[in-house]
């Protein structure tokens, strides 16, 4: 399965990164319910996206973590 990471949302469209950084754009209108920029989806087999909330959360404690550190473990 593969995935994408909205980046952020330019006009009627949402610019996704891929595990390869390569980025893509796709209509606002195509993504599910709850997207929102620095969500991660999944896109099926059908071609269908879905939201991917648990990996959505890692990469949220990822950039967390890396903040707290980059700040002196506050």
């Amino acid at each position: 399965m593969r995935h994408l990471i909205i980046d952020r949302y330019e006009g009627k469209y949402a610019i996704c990164e891929d595990d390869e950084q390569k980025y893509f754009a796709i209509e606002l209108s195509e993504l599910p319910e709850g997207a929102k920029p620095g969500c991660a989806l999944q896109i099926t087999e059908a071609g269908e996206l879905l939201l991917d909330i648990e990996e959505t959360q890692r990469r949220r404690e990822r950039i967390l973590e890396k903040q707290r550190r980059a700040l002196g473990g506050r």
